[in-house]
């Protein structure tokens, strides 16, 4: 068995005005690149001034795995390991039907979603990390606005989960809550198995929800069968002492998991 230790986070979420972008990109590089994690998955990286922020200072996760767009990695996604890197494939959410019902904001935002899967030489294992677009409503019922188009996604996302030769850990911000139905049928459909085995906390502050909206585990680590789960932790659960003054890194919490593959 070989061990590997994945991450997880969405960096960029907290409001852009006096977010202290910069800092805190710096901060967060810094506290992986201190870390004995070999691989991270990114999530909101926008731009490519987002990712070069992140990757010229984690100069050990040598090998950047992401597909380019016009203005930065495709679907927000960049995948950061310190092992080898043998290809790098990305594949889109299937693109949304107009609806009266979703702001033109979702329907815009659906168009640009997907899953970067980076597979690793070694250990021979897949890496699919994702975002799926954000339910601003909070409410994940089947009679929800956003259900339609949250489902189409996932089932794309569990199809290329399932398409593995390779052990495979899927990773991101699901836009989803852990106790809803629309998760529970895409664990079903993928396979995939909880790293945290639904013992993770809230992974969206609740400070940065709007007024009466509930915090959920929206953010996992999901792995396939040959894969063992051997420890799990919660990153950047606190403030750090910024030069504008303690902030949240991010809007989310990280996930972390060290797992045993063959």
């Amino acid at each position: 068995m070989v061990e590997m230790s994945v991450a997880s986070l969405n960096t960029r979420g907290i409001p852009l005005r006096r977010s202290q972008l910069a800092e805190r990109y710096a901060a967060i590089a810094a506290a992986f690149e201190a870390s004995t994690v070999d691989v991270v998955c990114f999530q909101e990286l926008l731009t490519y001034w987002h990712l070069r922020r992140l990757a010229t200072r984690m100069p050990s996760f040598r090998h950047v795995s992401f597909r380019p767009s016009v203005a930065g990695p495709a679907g927000g996604l960049a995948t950061l390991s310190r092992l080898p890197v043998a290809r790098t494939r990305y594949h889109r959410f299937p693109l949304p039907r107009r609806t009266a019902d979703l702001p033109l904001r979702a329907l815009f935002h659906a168009t640009l979603k997907g899953a970067l899967v980076t597979e690793l030489a070694g250990p021979h294992a897949r890496l699919v990390n994702t975002h799926p677009v954000a339910n601003f409503d909070g409410d994940w019922s089947e009679s929800n606005r956003y259900t339609p188009l949250l489902r189409s996604e996932l089932t794309r996302l569990a199809e290329v989960a399932r398409d593995a030769q390779a052990p495979t850990v899927v990773c991101g911000d699901f836009n989803v809550a852990g106790d809803s139905v629309l998760h529970r049928d895409f664990v079903a459909k993928s396979g995939l198995t909880d790293a945290f085995d639904g013992r993770c906390p809230p992974t969206f502050r609740a400070e940065y929800l709007h007024n009466g909206q509930t915090p959920y585990c929206i953010d996992f680590i999901l792995v396939s069968d040959a894969i063992t789960v051997r420890a799990t932790e919660v990153l950047f659960t606190g403030t750090e002492p910024l030069p504008g003054g303690p902030v949240a890194l991010s809007d989310h919490l990280g996930l972390r998991a060290t797992l045993s593959l063959p």
